[in-house]
């Protein structure tokens, strides 16, 4: 193995890393409405904050893991399906910008998140069962 691949596949796990935040994302977020105002606000801004992050960190998926398809081959089937939960992950994650922005608002005017409550919970709820998915099929690459 030379540098560059190991490089390359240090990035690729880091970004993992990072997408892990997701996994944990619908138990955060189930228990901001017991907070104090401040608190869910403090809460949401960093929810949206490390959103952000794990959105930079999806595009670095994509470019190492693109380059470490290069080095195996791959059936079909595990590349659409791998595709498929990745371009899931980045559109979910996507939608859940304006969700947060308006809780952000929200808590801000005294009226809380409610009315956002529902959709984050569905968001989340989907992005940890996307990247659990994702995970197994990087796991069990023969499928």
């Amino acid at each position: 193995m030379n540098f560059a691949f190991v490089a390359v596949m240090f990035l690729h796990i880091l970004g993992t890393l990072a997408l892990g935040f997701y996994v944990l994302l619908p138990l955060v977020l189930g228990k901001v409405g017991k907070l104090s105002l401040a608190a869910q606000e403090g809460t949401v801004s960093a929810v949206k904050t490390l959103n952000t992050y794990a959105q930079i960190a999806l595009v670095l998926q994509l470019l190492t893991g693109g380059y470490l398809m290069t080095f195996r081959d791959y059936s079909v089937t595990w590349m659409v399906i791998v595709i498929v939960l990745f371009l899931a992950i980045g559109a979910l994650s996507g939608m859940m910008g304006k969700p947060l922005r308006v809780a952000i608002e929200g808590i801000r005017s005294k009226k809380g998140f409610q009315e956002v409550a529902g959709k984050l919970r569905v968001f989340s709820s989907l992005l940890c069962v996307c990247v659990l998915l994702i995970t197994f099929f990087m796991v069990y690459r023969a499928i």
